[in-house]
């Protein structure tokens, strides 16, 4: 089996180069892309790419970090579209063949803390 953490990082390496075809090339082919918070679902490669390479806007992103454990991996990105910026954090099963078989992702909108915490925390 391919090691995972190097799968998913050339899944976000190649997205960022706009490489569909190796973006592809790193999906199995009824890989099932699904984010949480908006309740929808992409089902097969073919779709999966054309989810990505249709979002519109001038994007980019960077990778923080990509943890793997065996046959699963989480990733946090950092994603940049004109002047705004946000952070997602992405899980992965990978394939029998080593390729990526599930992607759930969570994009958090970010938001100011309560009050109440002032005197808690540090802003950075």
């Amino acid at each position: 089996m391919a090691d995972i953490a190097a799968t998913v990082e050339t899944y976000w390496a190649t997205a960022q180069a706009r490489d569909w075809r190796a973006f592809g090339a790193t999906l199995a082919d009824d890989v099932r892309y699904e984010l949480p918070q908006t309740r929808e679902r992409v089902l097969g490669r073919d779709g999966v790419v054309r989810f990505n390479a249709e979002y519109l806007g001038e994007w980019s992103l960077e990778v923080e970090r990509v943890i793997a454990d065996g046959e699963q991996a989480v990733s946090w990105v950092r994603f940049s579209e004109d002047e705004e910026e946000t952070q997602a954090i992405s899980f992965f099963t990978a394939s029998a063949d080593g390729r990526i078989q599930t992607i759930t992702d969570f994009w958090p909108a970010p938001y100011e803390p309560p009050r109440e915490r002032e005197q808690m925390v540090e802003r950075f």
